[in-house]
């Protein structure tokens, strides 16, 4: 026999028990469209070009002290003829920054006409299927690993060249201009207990910069060699000035604001290298005064 306390407790318990499920739910569920950071800020003019800029957090960086380069690229355009948009997202791989959404808003917004500078590389090199995985398969061939994401959920997981590729057959249906970057060199660092030592150059191509070069090749966009034009700089320092002139106490990945400016004045060479781009129609005649150098001995 239910007594009348019972008719009146058993409804509220599972009216609690429902709003916990579905609180749940909310919290496990991938973020939609328009939780994702807008493609377009609400400044730009729809009338002009707009240069979209997408990557890492090396690219863009809202962290005090830190700063991407695609950020500080902003101010070397004639903004009055184009629009440019970072939309570079921190931790992104080029498998990731498909997979959580970011392409898709850049690409919602996107017109013919429109260019996009991509960088990836620097977080590709990660676990494929940890809880937090971002990485790609090496190499650009046709390789996969289905991976299980939930219980009910798989991955296809692509190599680097695979989804480099995507990029650019995407931005190109769009009627967009796809070029792509290498990614930027790290900082040397001290290992085994040895100081950190600068590289010979100048530097063989090798796995992310090389397959970003094959990809482009093959797919016949332009290719800028940022990692290469990056150290050509980076020449004129001792790593120990490099950690302090151009890069983050926290870590030998992340830039300062002098070492975004060194990177984004790195890419306007390599877009000025590009002869026949379009994109050079845009860039201020002079945006700066050039690299930092070394303090003198």
């Amino acid at each position: 026999m239910i007594s009348r306390w019972q008719l009146f407790w058993i409804p509220q318990a599972v009216a609690v028990v429902l709003l916990v499920l579905a609180a749940s739910l909310a919290i496990a569920a991938p973020p939609q469209q328009d939780q994702l950071v807008p493609a377009l800020p609400s400044d730009i003019d729809p009338k002009l070009p707009t240069l979209f800029i997408i990557g890492d957090s090396t690219v863009h960086d809202p962290a005090p002290g830190e700063e991407g380069w695609g950020d500080a690229i902003k101010s070397m355009f004639d903004r009055t003829r184009i629009n440019v948009v970072n939309r570079a997202t921190g931790s992104s791989s080029s498998r990731t920054f498909r997979t959580e959404g970011h392409w898709k808003s850049v690409l919602a917004a996107a017109k013919p006409g429109d260019f996009v500078l991509m960088q990836f590389g620097t977080y590709d090199s990660g676990s494929l299927d940890n809880p937090n995985a971002r990485g790609s398969i090496p190499g650009v061939g046709e390789e996969t690993k289905t991976i299980a994401k939930t219980a009910a959920a798989t991955e296809s997981i692509q190599t680097f060249g695979w989804y480099m590729e995507q990029y650019i057959t995407d931005a190109k249906a769009k009627g967009m201009t796809p070029i792509i970057c290498s990614y930027i060199p790290r900082c040397p660092r001290p290992s085994n207990g040895n100081p950190a030592t600068m590289p010979s150059l100048p530097l063989a191509l090798t796995s992310y910069t090389l397959w970003a070069k094959e990809t482009a090749e093959k797919e016949q966009v332009d290719f800028i060699n940022l990692n290469s034009i990056v150290w050509q700089h980076y020449a004129a320092f001792t790593p120990a000035e490099l950690k302090h002139k151009f890069f983050t106490e926290a870590d030998y990945t992340h830039t300062s604001p002098a070492g975004a400016e060194l990177n984004a004045r790195s890419a306007i060479e390599g877009i000025r290298q590009l002869k026949d781009s379009a994109l050079n129609l845009y860039l201020l005649p002079n945006p700066s005064a050039g690299v930092a150098q070394p303090n003198p001995a």
